[in-house]
């Protein structure tokens, strides 16, 4: 069905609720479990269980994804049209929340086939599916906020609770999954890990449904026009452009270091427990210090502070490559400082992005909103996509050796590639989207300008 009409359903304020800051930010349940823990565990499950190899392994983790790419616009576009009294977004919350659940499982409980081939397809049909449904809850999710309120700040404020739920939830399903799966061991290990992580998705997704339900939903027409129009129309915004580049360079450089934590436990440091440990490290900074980012860019711009972070991250990502010949307290405070820049790299972009949305639909009268949204999480899943694809490459190039649980020595080459796609290949791809950033104009005064006229 048509949006129609250009009264808003709620009028959005220029400060929220606590309770719906934290009822939407309950939403990053679903989404840090469902981004982190097949990018964490996935590759590893493939090669090292299934006995796949690394390139075709990267290649199963990479496919759903890139169907993705192609999904989330369409999901934004339906997402815009919906008519609901609930608003056109929580109502898919709640639809594709537990239908992603359900395939979340399902990707982790492949049976004994007899043929890895066979265990290959089943993984790759039901992540398939599991991404289709994730398409559907994250874009009108991550539209939300545009919607809900008209002030700069308060997305600011918005996403802070949003990126400090989301790293807590890195940090728990992160760190508890390996730990699931080792003490169960083999592919019942496995098996278990994905029912507790569905279970976990499912709580984030009635949280988010259920927190949100009082918040104000503001709305104008939906776009006219094609979906291949609207994007058109989206991909001339120069900010949003920009921006989306940035973000998506340092979405594959996060994929990169996801698919290495274990690996780089494992083989380079000696000891599977590692990977806990590396993400606590990862994690337990950007909750302490989301608070900070926010109050930093209240006070230099959302740009700058997003400059900033980014340089962070780098900088942590470099100082891992000591990997190899540093004690293990050198690699945990690098992933620390990386976790500290991840903070600033997550509340920026994702307050920035309502921002440019905003402005197109002031400028316009026409909500694209959605649109925005899907093409900016279908570059999201391509950029984490493509980091364990681009990480299973340089394991093919070092020669790593698969397995189907066996303990395997690795040849050298193989170690030197874990711990450069751990550190320089992120760090490099982190320091190259600041050339976009740079390009980036919209400033507190233009936004609020246009959200004046918009609701004036």
């Amino acid at each position: 069905m048509r949006a129609t009409g250009t009264t808003p359903t709620g009028t959005p304020g220029t400060s929220l609720p606590r309770s719906v800051r934290i009822g939407y930010g309950s939403g990053s349940v679903a989404t840090g479990a469902f981004g982190t823990v097949p990018g964490l565990m996935l590759l590893p499950y493939l090669t090292d269980e299934l006995g796949i190899a690394a390139i075709w392994a990267g290649v199963i983790v990479f496919a759903p994804k890139a169907w993705d790419v192609l999904l989330n616009p369409v999901a934004g576009r339906v997402s815009d049209r919906t008519v609901d009294p609930a608003g056109p977004r929580r109502p898919w919350l709640v639809r594709a929340g537990l239908m992603l659940a359900g395939a979340f499982a399902l990707v982790f409980a492949a049976p004994d086939l007899g043929s890895a081939a066979l265990e290959a397809a089943w993984v790759l049909v039901f992540f398939v599916l599991a991404a289709s449904a994730y398409a559907f809850f994250q874009v009108p999710y991550v539209a939300m906020p545009a919607e809900m309120t008209a002030s700069y700040d308060e997305r600011t404020r918005l996403m802070t609770w949003r990126v400090a739920i989301l790293a807590l939830t890195i940090m728990l399903a992160g760190a508890s999954a390996p730990v699931i799966r080792d003490a169960v061991g083999g592919r019942d290990g496995y098996r278990v890990m994905g029912v507790v992580m569905a279970t976990v998705i499912v709580v984030g997704v009635l949280s988010a449904w259920w927190g949100t339900r009082r918040a104000p939903v503001g709305a104008v027409a939906a776009g006219a026009g094609s979906l291949r129009e609207q994007l058109r129309v989206v991909a001339g915004a120069r900010d949003f452009r920009v921006l989306l580049t940035t973000f998506v360079l340092q979405a594959l450089a996060t994929g990169c270091m996801l698919a290495g934590v274990d690996y780089l436990a494992g083989d380079v440091l000696g000891r599977s427990s590692a990977s806990t440990v590396l993400f606590v490290c990862f994690v337990g900074p950007a909750l302490v210090l989301t608070p900070a980012w926010t109050a930093l860019g209240t006070r230099v711009g959302k740009q700058r502070g997003y400059v900033l972070a980014s340089l962070v991250l780098a900088a942590g990502a470099l100082l891992a490559v000591t990997a190899r010949v540093a004690p293990p307290a050198v690699v945990f405070a690098a992933t620390a400082l990386v976790g500290v820049g991840y903070a600033g790299c997550q509340v920026f972009p994702m307050a920035m992005l309502p921002d440019a949305a905003a402005v197109d639909s002031a400028r316009t009268g026409e909500n694209r909103t959605g649109v925005y949204t899907g093409v900016w999480t279908a570059g999201e899943t391509l950029g984490l996509a493509l980091g364990p694809a681009v990480f299973a490459v340089a394991l093919g190039l070092g020669g790593y050796l698969s397995s189907e649980g066996r303990e395997v020595r690795q040849p050298d080459s193989a170690l030197d590639a874990i711990t450069m796609g751990f550190s320089v290949v992120p760090a490099v791809l982190t320091l190259l989207s600041l050339w976009w950033l740079r390009q980036y104009t919209l400033d507190a005064a233009e936004v609020a300008a246009a959200e004046g006229a918009l609701h004036a």
